[in-house]
């Protein structure tokens, strides 16, 4: 439904501008402009769909390979401590733990295929201990807000998509989404647990939080010390190490547990081409709105209209471009993505704008879309306060998007 209503704005929209620019005399051409851009964006989207094949292709066979390697489990075991900090009150061995452990583990390692039904059967168990059926528990709403925050070790997607524009290291952008999506997710979980009065102070809570903030902390730290030139290839290098570790790891855990490597491989490397092949209609259609709109003169309008609130901030100027993609993220994961792409292709996929592009694409989910899904799958009338905390989230996501684009590639 959302989709739809900025799918159908952005042609409406263009269509009055463009309109009433040849009208007003500003340009006689922009009808022709409007219509060019039709093609090329059709063009565009074919081509950035299907170049993601490759790149899907061995990404999900390689997390196939991890999954049923046990990659999964491992990372439930290590989590299960925290998460009883994080939903005090839920018995230990409810199967709703198991659930969420599974979802918040899939997310980190991009497997979306196992995160999505293992999040709503999540959903579905904690139902169960609802004594208000129809009206959002305190469980329920911190799993909804802490998934949409989504922690991401494994930015698939947006390396693929630059990989397909061109990028000279698609991995480059691999540590500061990490850290963007911590700075969500540390977001979502502080708001959620003033409102619910968690006990910050419990040691192992503690423990977690401290120990991952000093870790991000100090490794950002650590690389903004460096010379400005020597940012990138650092951040570039420990990204595809830790990528290539990811690898191996799989890899070897599949070599213990004697999985057939290879057969799980290609199994799941099938799912590649026809993941890429199903976007293709989604991508042709929102980056032809897109491309209207932006032929109309209307995302000229829109960044140059954000720019005059923000540009006291300090920002450079070329952070206006990506202001797009930030203001879509929150409403469709689809149209951030043809934002992020008319970025990449409009400004330079290595460009400052087209990297910030895909730290705020990467930086958080898309939260109507996460809370649409989870509340209805169980007929939720009442989410109470999901939607603020969820853009608390998103908040803090997108600050600490700019904050890495400004450290790692200004």
């Amino acid at each position: 439904m959302v989709l739809n209503v900025v799918w159908l704005g952005l042609f409406f929209l263009g269509g009055l501008l463009g309109t009433w620019r040849w009208i007003t005399g500003d340009d006689p051409k922009v009808f022709a402009a409007m219509a060019q851009a039709t093609f090329e964006s059709s063009k565009t989207g074919f081509e950035m769909a299907l170049g993601l094949t490759g790149t899907l292709t061995l990404w999900l066979g390689l997390m196939k390979v991890g999954e049923a390697a046990g990659a999964i489990q491992l990372l439930s075991k290590l989590l299960a401590p925290l998460l009883k900090r994080i939903f005090p009150g839920l018995p230990a061995d409810h199967p709703a733990s198991g659930s969420m452990v599974l979802n918040f583990a899939a997310n980190m390692l991009g497997l979306d295929n196992a995160a999505t039904p293992a999040g709503l059967k999540a959903m579905k168990e904690l139902e169960t201990l609802n004594p208000n059926p129809g009206t959002a528990t305190n469980h329920q709403i911190m799993f909804m807000v802490l998934h949409a925050a989504s922690l991401t070790l494994f930015p698939v997607s947006i390396m693929a998509l630059r990989a397909t524009a061109g990028a000279k290291n698609p991995a480059d952008i691999f540590l500061p989404i990490l850290v963007a999506s911590a700075c969500s997710v540390a977001g979502g979980f502080l708001s959620v647990a003033v409102v619910q009065k968690i006990k910050l102070w419990d040691p192992v809570l503690l423990a977690w939080i401290l120990g991952a903030g000093a870790l991000l902390g100090g490794g950002v730290a650590l690389i903004a010390s460096l010379p400005h030139e020597q940012v990138e290839s650092v951040s570039t290098t420990l990204g595809t190490g830790l990528m290539l570790a990811a690898i191996l790891w799989f890899l070897a855990l599949a070599s213990i547990k004697k999985v057939n490597a290879w057969e799980v491989f290609t199994e799941g490397a099938k799912e590649g081409f026809t993941t890429a092949i199903s976007l293709i209609p989604f991508m042709v259609g929102i980056l032809v709105a897109v491309g209207v709109f932006r032929a109309s003169g209307g995302m000229k309008l829109v960044v140059d209209g954000i720019w005059a609130c923000v540009s006291w901030t300090g920002l450079p100027p070329e952070s206006a471009g990506a202001f797009p993609t930030m203001l879509m993220k929150p409403l469709s994961g689809g149209g951030a993505r043809g934002m992020t792409i008319d970025a990449m292709k409009s400004f330079g996929v290595d460009s400052f704008t087209g990297r910030l592009s895909s730290l705020l694409q990467g930086s958080t989910d898309t939260t109507l879309y996460v809370i649409a899904l989870y509340s209805g799958s169980i007929g939720l009338k009442k989410t109470r306060y999901v939607l603020p905390c969820a853009l608390i989230a998103d908040l803090f996501g997108f600050i600490g998007a700019f904050a890495m684009a400004m450290i790692f590639f200004r």
